[in-house]
């Protein structure tokens, strides 16, 4: 059995003994480590830090200029290296050295994140409703967010008006 599967097991173990709906890991990793499980060994302080800047890099957002728009500074771009794995780096996409290219990765990176994200939502949503009652079931929500775009979009642009 792999240890993602041994997880998942663990979870359920978890909720059964406990009787929670609402599951929260840290009370699962207590139970496991109370239990004899070993937690991963720590990350390394360089590892800790590459962490931390990673996430401040993700929370770095800027204004255009010319639109007053927010949009991320930098973004990741993924690659693999010689031995397979896969890594990133990130581009600062007001550097004029950075590669087009690179930015086109980190964009198709993301939009099938958001793909990803799409498609796993309306599996989830179709099991709901094909397990439940009809009273009980939920409208599907549309995939297509270029409405939702526009709409916020539109509320940027009444809020640089108002201001």
């Amino acid at each position: 059995m792999s240890k993602v599967a041994e997880r998942q097991r663990f979870i359920r173990y978890w909720q059964e003994k406990t009787g929670e709906s609402e599951i929260d890991m840290h009370k699962v990793a207590e139970m496991a480590v109370e239990m004899g499980w070993k937690a991963p060994p720590p990350i390394s302080e360089v590892d800790r830090l590459a962490k931390e800047f990673k996430g401040a890099a993700r929370q770095d957002v800027r204004h255009d200029k010319k639109t007053g728009l927010p949009y991320r500074g930098y973004h990741a771009v993924p690659r693999h290296t010689g031995d397979g794995q896969l890594v990133f780096s990130y581009i600062d996409i007001d550097d004029p050295k950075t590669k087009p290219e690179n930015f086109k990765k980190a964009c198709v990176m993301r939009r099938e994140q958001s793909v990803d994200d799409m498609y796993q939502l309306h599996l989830d949503q179709t099991h709901w409703n094909d397990t439940r009652p009809t009273e009980q079931q939920v409208e599907l929500l549309p995939a297509d967010l270029g409405f939702d775009i526009e709409l916020r979009l539109a509320a940027e642009d009444e809020k640089r008006g108002a201001a």
